[in-house]
């Protein structure tokens, strides 16, 4: 698998080819579907198929180019070489491959793709051996691996270390490392405190590119690092220096998506439209459905979404996610009823889901069910607390079903610790405060506090974004914490300015669909 997916990130470097990766076929190993079935699934016009197996120091390598709409057999060559030869193997498949297409490889991508990216073979094998642990790793959905099956992830590492000890410049494994380091901590909010939070994924990542300034995942990891540090501009040209060097990157276009997510919803939608269309019939394909859901749901087209969403459930089944998701949008929309229906079978099938119990906490808050609400905050809390977490978009809304519920103490307590994590977030310039978000935070527990001035101050912050959501103006218009302050013009100027923006990125989206055809 590891030897397909080298000749895979070859031919990835061509920019006149649309090549899928690996993750997107995984599911068709052993199958007995048709060439033409897996064409149609996937949406493509040629199948790739390939066997490796190595003896000692013999390695065969059996690969066949076959036409997806009609099965014809384009070209197939059994390698039969020495393993010292692996390399020019694999650049010799794909400029073949490339050629049989009638594909056109320019000087530069010829460069890449001639590029040992070790002389020391020991190295390699180490490095395959991580990149499949790597892959198996990734291969349970992008939400969901953060997670789960870490025994693969830290074979993975292993593995890339021990092909460091064998090539100490060896950049491929460095910068495995990087992403590792990343996916580890990315989302720790006990590390997101940290003026040092994931420094170690940048400076693996700089390493590699020392040795080899052509890979497109350390650059992927430098956007990963800017990104969770909330330097979106120097994210963006890390994923554009990716896409150069491979037109196919996955990753970039999601991390893109989720950059423009904050700030611009057309770029988001269409970044993400991209990685969907690379990763059909993957394992992070329904979790990409999702995001691209979310995105239609934040522009106003909550409809769009529950496609998406629906979709996502056709292809994982995963009922609680698909309730949480259903759920949220119905939030949104002021259908408080239907909102609870949802998430109360997503709770009835996984009663310890923290995504569920934060909405049902939410959800039963703004309905006006106190008690309810703090039943599973405090639920909620406990789950936070298992994982060495905290929230630094919720922590306000504990304190109101505390307040509600008559626990002054409590409820002070929370309040301040919102203002603590915001102040947090905002001094290490972390991704939220970046896209503004922290500051509303900060401004409705001032209004709730009764520091008009304070909440202003930080609603003319949130003013400053140019494009704003739907689950946004959702708040400004019904968040009980701001309603001290709603008479006052300088709020209600700020409530237009933030519905014309709104209006804005909606109107965007809407041309774009039509011009697409899926309206």
């Amino acid at each position: 698998d590891a030897m397909m997916d080298a000749i895979i990130e070859h031919l990835s470097k061509i920019k006149d080819l649309r090549v899928k990766p690996r993750t997107s076929v995984e599911q068709f190993h052993g199958t007995k579907k048709t060439p033409q079935q897996i064409g149609k699934e996937l949406e493509v016009s040629y199948i790739l198929e390939g066997s490796f197996q190595r003896y000692g120091d013999s390695a065969m390598l059996n690969v066949r180019l076959i036409r997806a709409n009609n099965e014809d057999l384009l070209w197939t060559n059994n390698y039969d070489r020495n393993w010292k030869n692996i390399f020019s193997v694999q650049r010799e498949v794909a400029q073949t491959i490339a050629r049989e297409l009638k594909v056109v490889i320019t000087p530069e991508e010829q460069q890449l793709i001639e590029k040992a990216s070790t002389k020391n073979l020991t190295a390699y094998d180490f490095y395959m051996r991580g990149r499949e642990e790597h892959m198996n790793y990734m291969n349970i959905g992008i939400i969901m691996y953060f997670q789960e099956n870490l025994e693969a992830l830290n074979k993975a590492g292993y593995y890339y270390l021990k092909a460091l000890e064998y090539d100490s410049t060896f950049a491929l494994a460095y910068t495995g490392l990087a992403l590792i380091y990343n996916e580890k901590h990315a989302f720790s909010s006990g590390l997101n405190t940290s003026e040092n939070y994931l420094d170690s994924t940048i400076i693996l990542a700089d390493k590699a590119l020392t040795f080899d300034d052509n890979i497109a995942e350390a650059y992927d990891a430098r956007a990963m690092y800017y990104t969770a540090t909330g330097h979106f501009k120097e994210a963006l040209a890390e994923y554009d220096k990716s896409l150069k060097l491979n037109p196919n990157d996955w990753l970039a276009f999601i991390g893109k998506g989720n950059i423009y997510f904050w700030e611009d919803m057309l770029q988001g939608l269409i970044n993400l439209h991209k990685a969907a269309n690379l990763l059909r019939g993957s394992a992070q394909f329904p979790s990409i459905l999702r995001s691209i859901a979310d995105l239609y749901s934040q522009a106003g087209f909550h409809e769009k979404s529950k496609e998406y969403i629906s979709e996502a459930f056709t292809l994982d089944n995963d009922s609680v996610r698909y309730f949480d998701a259903i759920g949220k949008i119905d939030f949104y929309t002021l259908n408080y009823k239907e909102a609870l229906k949802y998430l109360e079978k997503g709770y009835k099938i996984d009663s310890d889901n923290i995504l569920l119990l934060g909405s049902l906490g939410s959800t039963n808050l703004f309905a006006g069910n106190y008690e309810l609400s703090l039943k599973y905050y405090k639920k909620y809390l406990e789950k936070l607390e298992d994982r060495g977490q905290v929230s630094i978009n919720e922590t306000h809304r504990i304190a109101y079903a505390f307040f509600r519920n008559g626990f002054r103490k409590e409820a002070d307590y929370y309040f301040n610790k919102q203002i603590e994590l915001s102040e947090n977030d905002i001094k290490n310039g972390r991704m939220y405060s970046q896209a503004k978000y922290t500051y509303y935070d900060l401004a409705a527990v001032y209004a709730f506090k009764g520091n008009k001035d304070m909440a202003l101050k930080n609603l003319r912050i949130v003013n400053e974004k140019t494009e704003f959501p739907s689950w946004g103006l959702y708040y400004i218009k019904n968040d009980p914490l701001i309603d001290s302050i709603r008479k006052e013009p300088e709020f209600q100027k700020i409530a237009r300015d933030l519905e014309a923006k709104y209006n804005l990125g909606h109107e965007k989206v809407r041309k774009w669909l039509e011009e697409q055809g899926k309206l």
